[in-house]
């Protein structure tokens, strides 16, 4: 029987971790996160508009690829806790901490778990940005990519990253390596989501994909 369970959750991981692009940076003053829109069901397009990054503070957000649902919750449940620490501390939780709380709930399923990676960024006394698997592995990056898209993105990052990028130049990075897998992978696309995080809060970018089109035509 065990051997089945494990069978069956090992099958749905392969298919649910396969669907998108996410990616993160770090620099020395910001992270910025960036994702595609598009969710699948096997080679299905169940959505065109998907919103793949979740602001769950008003100065850390988090990446989804996996489950929708189990990503949701992750992010439901960490906004909670968030907001639960602050009343009872009136100190924010940092993004070390956030990591190892959402960590500590993946480790806790491990038998049964969570099909979701996620990329937890955030600024509390600095720039912070983590890896975190369904296992609840946890590692921090400056920068990274996951999904189906990822061996793209991760290319373009490792070219043109730099710890001194300024901000706009940090989310072209972003947004251009996420644009690179849309035109690779077909189950990555309908344009991307970005944000912004630093000392003053969080910056939302949205890009249509004749947007990224005509930036890509203009060397984004």
């Amino acid at each position: 029987m065990r051997q089945l369970d494990t069978e069956r959750i090992e099958a749905v991981a392969r298919k649910a971790l396969k669907g998108t692009t996410t990616v993160g940076l770090r620099t020395k003053d910001f992270v910025v996160l960036a994702a595609d829109r598009r969710a699948t069901s096997g080679y299905y397009v169940a959505h065109k508009r998907t919103r793949k990054i979740i602001q769950v503070a008003d100065y850390m957000a988090v990446t989804t690829a996996g489950l929708v649902a189990d990503a949701q919750v992750l992010a439901e449940w960490l906004s909670n806790h968030l907001r639960y620490h602050y009343y009872t501390t009136k100190r924010r939780l940092t993004v070390s901490a956030a990591a190892e709380y959402l960590a500590a709930i993946l480790h806790g399923s491990r038998f049964f778990p969570y099909i979701v990676q996620l990329l937890l960024g955030g600024y509390d006394t600095a720039p912070r940005l983590f890896n975190i698997d369904w296992f609840g592995s946890v590692t921090e990056e400056k920068f990274v990519a996951t999904g189906s898209g990822s061996p793209t993105a991760i290319g373009v990052l490792e070219d043109q990253y730099r710890e001194d990028m300024e901000r706009e130049e940090a989310v072209r990075l972003a947004v251009r390596a996420v644009y690179s897998s849309i035109r690779r992978d077909s189950f990555t696309g309908n344009g991307v989501d970005a944000v912004l995080i630093d000392r003053e809060g969080v910056k939302w970018y949205h890009f249509e994909l004749d947007q990224l089109a005509s930036l890509a035509r203009q060397g984004i």
